[in-house]
């Protein structure tokens, strides 16, 4: 049986060859699907009707939002919205 530069699938054959982590599933490199993972999410938001805000707080804050939606059993960001509708209605 000859051995064939593109068969993975006899392990024996290729023993000295190393091949370290997972098989590359993708032929972009990790900081341009990062981009376009970013983009196609921002657009599904577009889609749905989300607008994007962005707020910076303290870290007390910030651990009191996390606690709050974990025993609530909502995202963070549901949980944020929550309020802010609650605010604007009263």
């Amino acid at each position: 049986m000859a051995k064939e530069t593109s068969d993975r699938t006899t392990i024996d054959l290729f023993a000295t060859e190393k091949r370290r982590g997972r098989p590359r599933s993708n032929p972009l490199p990790r900081d341009q699907q990062l981009k376009i993972n970013k983009r196609n999410q921002i657009q599904r938001d577009r889609a749905n009707g989300l607008k994007r805000i962005e707020l910076k707080v303290s870290q007390d804050l910030y651990d009191a939002l996390n606690e709050q939606a974990l025993a609530s059993n909502i995202s963070r960001s549901q949980l944020i919205e929550s309020i802010l509708q609650k605010l604007v209605n009263n």
